[in-house]
């Protein structure tokens, strides 16, 4: 097969493979290197092939892995990176709000009632908790988050 792109297509390409080969690097879970493996080979394809069809400027390459890269000074200022750090960010006060609502209807619950509750049922018994840990991290950040530990341990 093959595909006719423009320039700016082209550079959206290398983008969208080096933005979707970073997030699958993440993957630890045991049977996903399979999957890990065809994004990194499909990254360096496309930017081997981008790197000789005039994106030399933006394509590095490691000779430690033996595979091509986005520059950093590339990635700086690209709408790939924003994306990237984009989804980092909601996934971050996302899970931080989902845990802390778990954590809170756990202790009012029970463990034992909590482990049986499906996570529809959670979510649905946390909806005001995670409303207010929202705001919270909305209006203030991680300003007025502390950690309490156990004593004889901090």
């Amino acid at each position: 097969m093959h595909l006719r792109f423009t320039e700016e297509e082209l550079a959206t390409l290398v983008e969208m493979v080096s933005l979707s080969a970073e997030v699958a690097s993440w993957n630890e879970r045991p049977g996903s290197e399979e999957g890990v493996a065809a994004y990194e080979a499909l990254e360096e394809k496309v930017l081997e092939k981008a790197k000789h069809s005039g994106h030399g400027d933006h394509i590095g390459f490691d000779e430690e892995k033996q595979r091509h890269h986005l520059t950093p000074e590339y990635q700086d200022g690209s709408f790939y990176q924003q994306c990237y750090d984009e989804f980092r960010n909601e996934v971050f006060w996302e899970e931080l709000v989902i845990r802390l609502a778990d954590r809170d209807l756990a202790k009012a619950v029970g463990i034992e009632s909590w482990t049986k509750m499906s996570e529809e049922q959670r979510r649905a018994q946390t909806q005001d908790l995670e409303k207010r840990y929202w705001e919270e991290f909305s209006k203030n950040g991680i300003d007025r988050v502390a950690v309490i530990f156990p004593p004889g341990e901090g």
